[in-house]
């Protein structure tokens, strides 16, 4: 079955609406001075799973459907949304969003062009995760994770492993006659460990994810989740103090490109910079990073936890160059910024659900590989930090200023890993550390699938990456000397 036929018998037939009556629709919205519409009809049925010291302490179930109706006029955009799926609820919708703007449309409404998802290449299969594993093997799977996490130490006190899965039906219909459809599949399996000596704890976390059923989660993959946790915690325990100061820092690839994400990427977006809201307004063309920094974003990457069949206004996904060599080359747009920046879709119109409007956000975004041995980056530093991993951080978008966690570093002496130090942070601004990027790694690697995203109160599933990443002069907060 196609993406289109379950589309239409989880959305639409069960209401007794059909294509012609979408058209319908549509066309009263265009009966007024309108831009541009488009309805948006999702259903999502959730589960989650936490298991604590062998104990299922919570579980949960959902389901969700709606539909949101958008027009656009100029720069104004009416929206209405309601969670019953019938004719009289569409109609309602679009009288309330064709109120944006005066009567006089004389659109006529495009014969409907279905997306054939056969041209479009499809990145993950339109699995159900949730009916993909009997409830007992799920909790199995925790139990497993748990169990394995105790053996590999014995200061391993408590464990918590969650696990969470998603099956989303989208169907996009727009004034320009375009009709899509996505099947979206999605988990994410998470691990915490404390870690216990001489009355010090220390955490330690891991987990991964993406679109594909509850099968990937293998006995190789839990231990590895495993491995990774404890060690990460254990490591901790015999964490020094944090130096501080003006230092180099080696970024660790991976999820490090979470600092990429947040300090960089949001500022890359659309609509700040057509607003003049960002720090890299007005810059395309201009040198924003070192040479050797190539950032991208790339919604096409096979079963990723940020990547789209299409986005949420029914638009491929693409790879866009956001930044090549060190210089800017464009933004993340959705079809509303492109439009009014008179510049090309980019396929990053995302939205949380049908109860919000979309706007362009990140998919996964990563910076392409760059020549140096990791080894060789360590060894080229005298004195200075490498950051493996990442906790949380904070961001100003209007500056790219910038705060972040370490939550696993190392002291770098003399081109050697010497020991692990806690409470490190990170303090910078985004566009300048871009600029004091001095050796990019040849070990480009993904996050595991654990990323969301928020902005205006929405949040979506996203992937960050980068390769090792040396930083000249970055502050470091911490409270040992450094």
């Amino acid at each position: 079955m196609d993406f289109h036929q379950i589309a239409d018998q989880c959305l639409l037939s069960p209401y007794d609406i059909d294509t012609s009556g979408l058209q319908q629709v549509i066309g009263q919205i265009l009966t007024h001075e309108i831009d541009y519409a488009d309805m948006y009809f999702q259903y999502n049925r959730s589960e989650g799973w936490m298991l604590e010291e062998g104990i299922v302490k919570s579980g949960s179930f959902n389901i969700e459907q709606g539909v949101g109706v958008r027009a656009i006029s100029g720069e104004k955009t009416a929206f209405a949304y309601s969670d019953d799926i019938s004719m009289a609820a569409l109609e309602s919708a679009a009288k309330v969003t064709r109120a944006i703007s005066s009567h006089g449309g004389n659109q006529s409404v495009q014969v409907i062009k279905r997306t054939a998802m056969e041209k479009v290449p499809l990145l993950y299969l339109p699995d159900d995760p949730i009916t993909s594993l009997e409830d007992t093997e799920k909790v199995l799977l925790l139990e497993k994770l748990e169990n394995y996490a105790r053996k590999l130490d014995a200061r391993v006190i408590q464990v918590m492993a969650s696990l969470a899965g998603e099956y989303e039906v989208v169907l996009v219909m727009r004034s320009d006659g375009v009709l899509a459809a996505d099947v979206r599949p999605l988990v994410r399996l998470s691990l915490q460990v404390i870690a216990e000596e001489n009355g010090r704890r220390e955490q330690g976390m891991a987990g991964g994810g993406g679109r594909f059923d509850y099968a990937y989660f293998t006995e190789e993959i839990l231990r590895d989740y495993a491995a990774k946790a404890v060690q990460q915690a254990v490591t901790n325990l015999n964490a020094r103090p944090a130096p501080a100061g003006a230092m180099t820092v080696v970024l660790g690839n991976g999820w490090p490109g979470i600092l990429l994400h947040e300090a960089i990427g949001h500022g890359l977006e659309g609509d700040f910079n057509r607003k003049g809201s960002s720090a890299f307004t007005g810059r395309v063309g201009q040198r924003v990073a070192a040479e050797g920094v190539t950032v991208v974003d790339d919604g096409t990457l096979e079963k990723r936890r940020g990547s789209l069949n299409i986005d949420d206004e029914g638009n491929p996904t693409q790879c866009t160059t956001l930044i090549e060599n060190g210089i800017l080359k464009g933004y993340m747009q959705d079809s509303l910024n492109a439009r009014l920046m008179n510049t090309a879709l980019t396929g990053n119109g995302r939205r949380e659900s049908f109860a919000h409007i979309p706007m362009p956000r990140m998919t996964n975004t990563y910076m392409l590989n760059g020549d140096k041995d990791p080894d060789e980056i360590i060894a080229s530093v005298k004195n200075g930090l490498y950051a493996a991993n990442f906790g949380g951080g904070q961001v100003d978008i209007t500056n790219g200023k910038f705060v972040f966690s370490a939550a696993e570093a190392y002291r770098i002496e003399n081109g050697k890993i010497t020991y692990p130090v806690k409470g490190a942070t990170l303090i910078g601004n985004g566009p300048d550390v871009l600029t004091r990027v001095s050796m990019v790694g040849n070990d480009m690697a993904l996050d595991p699938g654990v990323g969301t995203c928020g902005k205006d109160g929405q949040s979506v599933p996203v992937g960050v990456g980068q390769p090792t990443l040396r930083v000249e002069e970055l502050t470091v907060g911490g409270t040992g000397n450094g």
